[in-house]
Formats: C-alpha cells, structure tokens, sequence
C-alpha cells in the first residue's frame, strides 16, 4: 500500500522491482524508464521514486527542489539517447491525457543518439503521451 492507503501505482512497482521495466537512469530519488507503449522513437518515462504528488503542479508546489531533479535527470537521459532535440512532457488531469496519477514527465525524441535520419517533432504528430 502506498502512504494514502491506496495500491501502489504500476510506477511505485517499477520501483520496488515488483514489475519489468527498461531502466535507463536512477538517482536516489528518481527513475527512467523505456514507455511500454511508447509515442516516439525514444519515449522515456521520468518519475519520482514516491508517490506523494500526483501531478506536476503539486510537486512544484511541495518540492521544488525534487522538480528540479526529475528534470535535470530528463535532460540527461534525453541527451544520452536522443540527438538531444526533444519534448518534455507533463500530462496533469485525467482530460490531459494522465492515466497514472504519481507524477511523471515523457521525454519524447525522434532521433535516437547517433541516428543519421532526419526528423522533426512537429505539432500533431505524436498521439496522446
């Protein structure tokens, strides 16, 4: 059970090791990993390693400093596996297109690291992330 009582998110399971996952970076306190429906070429997913905030607005708001780190692992991951051209992405609200509420970031790239072919993230031509 997570601390509000309810059952650990399918993210809280990535990191207890309780469910597979593609791990591509790890901190004390945040976890990558590979989109198991992934929306681009390099889909990441960046998360915290608790489940305290459900979206972006509230670990802003409780812990800035955790925000800072979630991106900056992001940044590197992205720079590690893409051209290091990419999107962030934070769905907050069910109409947003969240679907896991444990806060997490989509770092979305089409050009993986040292993929000569050329593309462009342009609007519209990702799905909902």
């Amino acid at each position: 059970m997570s601390a509000s009582g309810a059952e650990p998110s399918v993210f809280s399971r990535i990191v207890a090791r309780e469910i597979p996952a593609t791990i591509v970076a790890e901190t004390d306190r945040i976890i990558a990993f590979a989109d198991i429906n992934p929306q681009a070429p390099v889909h990441i997913v960046i998360t915290t390693k608790t489940e305290e905030y459900r979206n972006v607005v509230e670990l802003a708001a409780g812990d800035p400093g955790l925000l800072a780190e979630l991106v900056a692992v992001a940044g590197r991951v992205a720079t590690e596996l893409s051209d290091g051209q990419f999107r962030l992405v934070f769905n907050t609200g069910a109409a947003a297109g969240q679907t896991v509420f444990h806060v997490h970031a989509h770092v979305l790239a089409l050009k993986p690291s040292g993929d000569a072919a050329a593309g462009s993230l342009g609007e519209g031509t990702l799905g909902s992330v």
